[in-house]
């Protein structure tokens, strides 16, 4: 395939889509229900704004956190103005959304009430604000007790101007980021990503003017770009200049992406480009149609097609491998220093972070790949629950397998790790 046509389909099907429709019914309803307490206007869907990655139109597919002001009318700022004000707030707007979903869970979380629909697993963040005369707002936080200023329309303004001045290719390159950072367990929030997006195109013109037949050099460049970039604990948001945090360190993934983008790039026009990209930006990427050598079963089952992945936290998997006679060894230490993993040994993976809170399920998948895997038509690749944490397995043949781990809370994959397992050899 041409580099246009991957890059193009890739974009497609990251649009979020039908899904629109659902989330425009849902910001309706939850305006209507404030409008009628807060203004005592029936079936009006003014006095609002989406925020956030859907506000900044640079969500895809799969979104699950869907930000939205709802602009407090500027008569009732007195009313809340005390210390008990913040907490006041979010309760009557809490209240007003119960009333409205009396079977849906809706709580006050510290700036925002939460609104989680399980139905499509979308959860609203509800955030009431009082509007400035410079556009920014006031919004209420019960941990300090105070009102606070957010400038989500500077964000907005921001990321439309690059926008504009790239030929699109701002949205187009922070919905392939995010794409990356759900295909790949990276713990950034979107307006992290887009906030690199904007400092990367600061740094060049050089693909201001280009179209998709360009985009595996701009994504190359951009991976290059984070996998350079110094270790802070927070960068300055594009337009508003406020703190975004740094959840994790992103360099070491991206500078893995790069690897994969000069391989992909090596391989253009072959279908080994085209499985390159998968591993970079996931299923979205389309498969060139290939004949096998071989007849084998394809059992590899995709996390995408049973859950929806929106990753906001981060795990890490390692594994220790043991042998009888043989001191037990972690496997990323030996990939580390280059140690050849044999066959007939004993592996167990097991989860040694998670950032996610409990309750959640654990779910696993170990793919074989290769020819000897294709031979003894053995690809597995499903995907399982096992005991809670581990997950145990032995080497046999050689070959590139991996292992890959995910996270699922409330039906949403919310992370994921990855780990290669390289077996050097037929024989210990």
């Amino acid at each position: 395939m041409k580099v246009s046509e991957i890059f193009d389909t890739l974009l497609e099907k990251l649009k979020v889509g039908d899904a629109s429709t659902t989330i425009a019914a849902r910001r309706d309803e939850i305006t209507k229900a404030l409008n009628k307490d807060f203004r005592s206007v029936e079936g009006s869907t003014a006095n609002r704004l989406m925020v956030g990655s859907y506000g900044r139109h640079t969500a895809i597919r799969g979104v699950s956190d869907l930000d939205m002001i709802y602009i407090l009318p500027a008569n009732l700022r007195s009313s809340y103005d005390s210390e008990t004000g913040p907490r006041r707030i979010l309760n009557r707007v809490r209240d007003d959304l119960k009333a409205r979903y009396p079977n849906t869970e809706i709580q006050v979380d510290q700036c925002v009430v939460r609104v989680q629909f399980t139905s499509n697993k979308f959860k609203f963040e509800v955030q009431p604000a009082f509007e400035n005369a410079d556009g920014t707002f006031d919004y209420p936080d019960t941990k300090s007790e105070s009102w606070k200023v957010t400038k989500p329309r500077h964000e907005i303004t921001a990321t439309k101007d690059c926008n504009d001045r790239t030929s699109m290719n701002m949205r187009h390159l922070a919905r392939m980021a995010r794409a990356w950072k759900d295909t790949n367990g990276v713990a950034m929030g979107g307006l992290l990503i887009d906030t690199l997006v904007h400092r990367f195109f600061s740094t060049t013109t050089e693909y201001d003017d280009k179209g998709s037949l360009w985009f595996d050099l701009m994504v190359r460049d951009f991976f290059k770009f984070l996998a350079e970039e110094p270790d802070k604990d927070y960068y300055l948001a594009l337009g508003s200049n406020q703190r975004v945090t740094v959840k994790k360190r992103f360099q070491p993934k991206a500078k893995k992406a790069y690897n994969r983008c000069l391989e992909a790039i090596a391989d253009e026009g072959k279908a080994s480009a085209n499985k390159k990209w998968r591993e970079v930006f996931g299923t979205a990427v389309p498969l060139e149609t290939t004949k096998s050598a071989r007849s084998f079963s394809d059992t590899e089952e995709f996390i995408e097609n049973l859950f929806t992945v929106d990753i906001g936290h981060s795990v890490t998997i390692d594994c220790e491998v043991t042998q009888n006679g043989w001191r037990p060894t972690l496997l990323r230490m030996m990939l580390r220093d280059r140690t050849p993993l044999l066959a007939n040994k004993s592996l167990d993976f097991t989860i040694i972070e998670c950032s996610v809170p409990e309750p959640y399920d654990v779910k696993w998948k170990v793919l074989n790949r290769g020819d000897e895997a294709e031979r003894r038509n053995n690809i597995r690749g499903q995907i399982s629950s096992s005991r809670p944490g581990v997950r145990h397995e032995r080497t046999s043949f050689r070959g590139e397998h991996v292992v890959e781990c995910y996270i699922v809370k409330d039906g949403i994959v919310v992370a994921r790790d990855v780990i290669d397992v390289p077996i050097s050899t037929n024989a210990a």
